[in-house]
């Protein structure tokens, strides 16, 4: 289980690092250089790899440990993967609605420094947006009752 952990975490370096140099020297990143490219699929590969087969290998050793006596104070693996499962939604929801926000405020800026009286819509218009993170939490409040 380590060797998926380290194998992830010298994807996310080898991610960063490719996002330095990018950085750093931006004509030799993008143009100059044909290797950036392939380095930066390589590793996300390599990372989405191996969250794949971590989360597979996870998910059997919580199916193959034995049925402990729980305490009042332990959280199981299981349990922790479930928690883990019940903030994702949220997770998604509130990066789907900043950026839906993003381009939705800067139209509404933009408009609003032309015709000041349609404040009222460019405010809809944002809360629709926000909406989605407000789904997303709903969600989360419902699969948490499951557990």
């Amino acid at each position: 289980m380590y060797w998926l952990i380290t194998l992830m975490t010298l994807g996310i370096l080898g991610l960063i690092i490719t996002g330095v140099l990018i950085e750093l020297h931006p004509s030799k990143g993008i143009g100059g250089r044909r290797w950036f490219k392939p380095a930066i699929g390589g590793n996300l590969l390599l990372f989405v790899g191996a969250q794949a087969l971590l989360v597979f290998f996870g998910i059997q050793e919580v199916a193959a440990a034995p049925a402990l006596a729980e305490g009042a104070n332990e959280i199981s693996l299981g349990m922790g993967l479930g928690i883990i499962g019940v903030g994702i939604p949220t997770a998604f929801s509130t990066v789907a609605a900043g950026i839906a926000v993003g381009p939705i405020g800067a139209a509404s800026l933009a408009v609003l420094a032309e015709k000041p009286e349609i404040f009222g819509r460019t405010l809809i218009y944002l809360g629709l947006a926000e909406g989605i993170a407000i789904y997303g939490l709903v969600m989360s409040i419902l699969l948490l009752d499951k557990l």
